[in-house]
């Protein structure tokens, strides 16, 4: 906000949203200032009078680039997208764009406002109070708030978006369906376009990427929500610490002293306010009784992540309970965008492999929005909690839990062992071991050594856990090394020999860890089994049966003579 007083000669100061370092500078008075324009990127004031324009750049020559001349009613420019919209018709609806870029200047194709019908006696025109620019969704539209006059059959005021491509011609694509009449400004928070109605004292939010109604060219929106009021705000009482102890006086809210500016700022001329304006995404979330709308519109927002969380944990509470097709549709959505974001990820990860990123600079590592809820978020703050929950019914526990594992599998997302692992907990916890069965055997939980290893742990709750682990480890062909080690902890092994000499792998296997299970059983004949099995692999290797001092098998020579003799020891034989 730029205030100025004397036309500048006794002083002009600025400030922001934050005002602990406001700027103070002098300028000549040359004649009433009409405007103030500051270009951040350039660093350069435009101050313009009532005859002319002045630049203070801090002496900076400038240097004339490139002109237009047109016949201008008013101009309108976004900082954002560098574009500048100027008024060039007798009924100023006839718009000519311009786009700044690197010191260049594009003249973007001029484009017509569709004025509303109007009574004979009045002559039609377009207001600059009637239109605003915004990017929404990083495209650039041109807002214009049409006032229906009372003659006509409208239902009332709407917003009309014409979208305002960098190249090609502007297009109107979408209309804001208001149902009223009267005063109205336009703020544009989180890419939502917010009507405030200054008569009821209230705003209405709109989404475009919302589904709509489209009649084949255009698409209609109505508000999100029911109409609400901003926030109310408490102005504090400035002056000596006698006076300030007094209450704080309520904000006048929709003054028809405020200012609105693009894209979020209110400014209340008559207070001397500025202030940004949010929408709080908590509230809505009783708002939008839709799940699949709520969850639509929620993904779209910058804070979403923990209020997506919540609405996830809500619908799983008792109070709320949603029904199982409702939870899978939120589930389909998080894991969609969750899915992009991999895929995104995938494709960025092959480019720099490739070495595309030197050839392309334009290639950029995608940004992780708080949209994208992974499996450890799910887990983390709602199914852990959910399981836990004593008055769930057991099945609706497990329905759940399968419904997000089934819409992962759908969007070809590899499935976290934790999730199978909270699973068969839950079965087991319910005594659902033929479930439990049945889903390893159709494998709608999928293989992994540490499913393998805790399905291992169930064998005293479940004895055929111990098969269904083997089983398991066996289809994964990395795993031989882990089914040894199973079979030798169970004491199981012969099995564990017959395995890896399947597998070939038995002239490499150390005699040591096989004899030193083997002893542990506590069965001579088992042990007698192993030691002459390594005999003989030793007789067949080295052309001798006995052990050498590398494998560390002095301990099991002498427990085998002990037990069995010198003369059961095995001959070298020559041939």
């Amino acid at each position: 906000v730029f205030a100025v007083r004397s036309g500048g000669a006794t002083g002009v100061v600025v400030k922001g949203p934050d005002d602990r370092n406001p700027i103070s500078f002098r300028m000549d008075d040359k004649g009433e200032v009409k405007c103030i324009k500051f270009s951040l990127e350039n660093k350069i004031l435009a101050v313009q009078r009532t005859s002319k324009t002045v630049v203070l750049p801090e002496k900076r020559n400038l240097k004339l680039l490139k002109s237009h001349n047109l016949n201008v009613n008013w101009y309108m420019y976004c900082p954002e997208s560098a574009v500048i919209l100027l008024s060039t018709t007798v009924l100023e609806n006839v718009l000519q764009p311009f786009h700044f870029r690197a010191g260049t200047m594009s003249k973007l194709p001029k484009f017509e406002i569709e004025l509303p019908a109007a009574p004979k006696s009045t002559k039609p025109s377009l207001s600059e109070r009637d239109i605003a620019m915004a990017t929404i969704y990083g495209q650039l539209y041109v807002l214009f708030l049409r006032h229906h006059s009372r003659t006509s059959n409208s239902t009332g005021a709407e917003v009309v978006l014409y979208h305002l491509p960098r190249e090609g011609a502007c297009k109107k694509m979408h209309i804001l369906k208001l149902n009223r009449t009267g005063k109205f400004a336009l703020n544009v928070v989180d890419n939502l376009v917010v009507v405030h109605h200054q008569d009821t004292e209230t705003s209405v939010i709109f989404d475009i990427k919302l589904r709509g109604e489209f009649d084949g060219s255009v698409t209609f929106h109505h508000p999100v929500l029911p109409a609400r009021s901003i926030q109310p705000y408490q102005i504090p009482i400035a002056g000596p610490a006698a006076v300030t102890s007094q209450s704080p006086v309520p904000c006048k809210l929709y003054s028809s002293s405020w200012i609105v500016f693009q894209p979020d700022i209110i400014i209340s001329a008559s207070q001397g306010y500025l202030w940004n304006l949010q929408v709080k995404l908590q509230p809505i979330v009783n708002l939008l009784p839709d799940k699949g709308r709520l969850m639509d519109f929620l993904l779209q927002r910058k804070e979403c992540k923990m209020v997506i969380l919540s609405v996830c944990s809500q619908m799983l509470s008792e109070s709320d309970r949603a029904s199982l097709p409702v939870i899978a549709t939120v589930f389909d959505k998080l894991n969609h965008e969750y899915k992009k974001y991999l895929d995104a990820e995938q494709s960025y990860a092959m480019a720099v492999e490739a070495g595309q990123s030197r050839s392309s600079p334009l290639l950029k590592r995608p940004v992780r929005t708080q949209a994208v809820l992974d499996q450890s978020d799910v887990y983390t703050h709602v199914l852990s909690a959910f399981v836990e929950k004593k008055e769930m019914p057991h099945k609706f526990v497990i329905a759940v839990l399968m419904e997000y594992i089934r819409s992962l599998n759908q969007f070809q997302i590899a499935v976290q062992h934790y999730l199978h692992e909270l699973v068969i907990k839950t079965l087991v916890q319910h005594n659902l071991f033929y479930m439990l069965h049945q889903f390893l055997q159709y494998h709608v939980l999928s293989d992994s050594k540490p499913l393998a290893c805790l399905l291992l742990s169930l064998e005293s709750f479940y004895p055929p856990a111990h098969q269904l682990s083997l089983d398991m480890l066996k289809r994964l062909s990395t795993a031989n090394d882990e089914i040894v080690e199973v079979l030798l902890s169970k004491h199981q092994v012969l099995a564990a020999l017959r395995f890896i000499r399947g597998i070939g792998g038995h002239d490499n296997i150390s005699a040591r860890k096989f004899l030193d299970a083997a002893k542990q059983t506590e069965d001579n004949m088992l042990f007698y089994t192993i030691f002459r099995f390594f005999e003989q692999r030793n007789q067949r290797l080295r052309g001798s049966p006995n052990f050498t001092p590398g494998e560390h098998c002095e301990e099991h020579v002498a427990f085998f003579k002990q037990i069995f003799g010198d003369q059961a020891l095995m001959r070298p034989t020559t041939l």
